[in-house]
């Protein structure tokens, strides 16, 4: 088991709002400790409620979390002080709350039932926010599409927008190393409370001498997180799945929103989509003229102004906390401070590290450029013949390798979470991964002038293979002048969901098949006299679970064999990255 001091733990919220910055009006502040909220069915949550000393009713700030209410006291106090009732709640099964803990259950109508149990608390002046980032952005996201009447606006940061694709899985591949790491960090609670009732002596045999009394007894693994099994029986998208996905139900979302992502955050697709999806679909004018979106470089990856081996520089840290209580200053309190002018979408464009307002995400300004993949067969590793450019392949032959599930090819950075001390994230060097002979690269003549891709990035590749299902990979590199390689975004394909992650089809082996990799999003300028570059593979290991090359479910395989791949890359077939250019 990943210990959890070496986890990189900022799935909760106070990792991505931490509160930095002093109010103007400051109040004394009182606590309640465990305030028992009851829900429709009867269980009892606790929360704590920090609330400004004095007479009068305040608006409220709900943040309902899996990792323990205390761990926020800070964030409680700050809001507190600044004018705001601060409710800190244990979700469903965690910590002081009752119940059993199964993530997204029950958040939706547990949320509901807590922002009107907020709403109508004597102190409260009846709006309620909402506030929280990674799985504390779960219970705003699915409480939100329950519409709550008193709910008046939520700031989900770095969250998901189905917990299918980019988070247990994406592209059809099961993400092995957070789904691992995250269970087994939020299983020690569960075991703690399973063993708490045998800490009396009277739960014992009292015969028993005393040498051989039982401290406690902490029993088996089995039980402890049965959705990390769930998650495995249901690889496709389907109603296990459906039935909590937020963006199943954006029509039914009707407050403002200001969600905040990073582009190298394993949930920054979701978030991506969940701003888009509101904006375009949202259940009232209300909501889809409400969405706000910022987009910082690191996330889960880092929130400093260092994250990885790339220095962003000291104005890349956003205080978000305090972009947060301008929000809820805006929308709960009705402040007029500026926020209403601005434009809806502030991203950070890495290369230039600058910040950037926009009007829109997507970019419509973005033109989709295709840069193709070029060689004569010898496109393995960064010392190979492979090349990339705008002009369409004639006659060229394939690259092919060989994908050894013993041998695959390593995590090194990138969007994920898990043990950073073996596994750190972000953009990394990635020269000793483009030296493997099961890596494809392809490479840009250098950039003449400042190239910017913002936007979503998708890799088209046609592809051949001796296997019935297989992984294609794929990742886009900025080649600096000095040789570091700094990877951009990536992604993963399991052949079998090419067509739909709702139904597996397998591969007929040595028939060709166009298929498409989604590389999620990035911003990014190349500037003069870097290069351009693709990565093609067919692992990313532990990040993402082995694929056995067979029929079989992945995670049952009895055997795992060794396949070769080929990417055609010539007239009829035209493999090619797809970049969105901005001027």
């Amino acid at each position: 088991m990943i210990p959890p001091r070496r986890l990189i733990f900022l799935l909760a919220a106070q990792a991505c709002l931490c509160p930095l910055l002093w109010a103007a009006t400051s109040y004394e502040v009182e606590f309640e400790n465990n305030v028992a909220v009851k829900m429709r069915d009867g269980a009892i949550l606790r929360a704590d409620v920090y609330r400004p000393k004095a007479d009068g009713k305040f608006p409220v700030i709900l943040e309902r979390t899996p990792y323990d209410k205390y761990s926020n006291i800070h964030d409680g106090l700050v809001a507190a002080a600044r004018g705001y009732v601060f409710i800190i709640q244990d979700v469903r099964g965690r910590n002081a709350s009752e119940g059993q803990w199964y993530p997204f259950k029950s958040e939706g109508a547990d949320s509901y039932d807590s922002v009107e149990w907020a709403a109508a608390l004597p102190y409260s002046n009846g709006k309620v926010g909402m506030v929280g980032g990674s799985y504390v952005g779960v219970p705003q996201m699915l409480g939100a599409a329950e519409a709550p009447p008193h709910l008046v606006a939520i700031y989900p940061g770095i969250t998901a927008s189905n917990y299918h694709a980019h988070w247990a899985y994406q592209g059809g591949a099961f993400s092995q190393l957070l789904a691992e790491a995250w269970a087994s960090v939020l299983s020690v609670n569960e075991a703690s409370r399973r063993a708490s009732g045998t800490v009396l002596p009277s739960h014992w045999d009292l015969m028993l001498p005393p040498s051989r009394y039982p401290l406690i007894d902490p029993g088996t693994s089995a039980g402890l997180a049965s959705y990390f099994f769930d998650w495995i029986a249901h690889p496709a998208y389907d109603d296990y799945w459906k039935q909590w996905s937020p963006e199943e139900h954006y029509g039914r979302i009707q407050v403002p929103a200001l969600h905040l992502a990073a582009w190298y955050d394993l949930f920054q697709p979701g978030t991506l989509r969940n701003y888009q999806g509101i904006r375009e679909h949202g259940g009232s004018a209300a909501a889809r003229q409400g969405q706000r979106l910022v987009v910082i470089p690191g996330g889960h990856a880092g929130f400093g102004q260092k994250v990885g081996e790339v220095d962003f520089g000291p104005a890349s840290v956003l205080d978000t906390w305090e972009i947060g209580m301008r929000w809820f200053d805006w929308m709960l309190k009705g402040v007029d401070n500026g926020m209403a002018r601005e434009k809806p979408v502030k991203l950070f464009v890495m290369g230039r590290n600058q910040w950037r307002d926009e009007d829109e995400w997507p970019l419509s300004r973005a033109r989709e450029t295709r840069y193709y993949l070029h060689s004569q067969g010898s496109a393995n590793s960064a010392s190979g013949d492979g090349g990339l450019g705008t002009q369409a392949p004639k006659d060229e032959r394939p690259d092919s390798y060989v994908d050894d599930p013993a041998n695959p090819v390593p995590t090194h950075g990138g969007a994920i979470l898990g043990d950073t001390g073996k596994f750190p994230p972000g953009p990394l060097d990635q020269k000793e991964v483009e030296a493997r002979r099961d890596v494809l690269v392809y490479t840009s003549e250098p950039v003449g002038r400042d190239t910017e891709v913002t936007g979503q990035v998708r890799l088209e590749l046609f592809i051949r293979s001796t296997a019935v299902d297989t992984d294609f990979t794929g990742k886009l590199v900025d080649v600096w002048p000095n040789g570091f390689c700094q990877n951009l975004t990536d992604g993963i394909l399991r052949a079998r969901y090419r067509n739909s992650m709702e139904k597996a089809e397998f591969m007929k082996p040595g028939e060709a098949y166009k298929v498409v990799v989604d590389l999620c999003s990035t911003a990014n300028v190349f500037l003069p006299g870097h290069r351009i570059r693709v990565e093609v593979a067919s692992s990313n290991f532990p990040r993402f679970d082995l694929n056995p090359n067979s029929a079989e479910e992945p995670e049952r395989a009895s055997v795992r064999l060794k396949a070769n791949n080929t990417i055609l890359h010539d007239r009829d077939h035209p493999s090619a990255i797809v970049l969105p250019l901005v001027d």
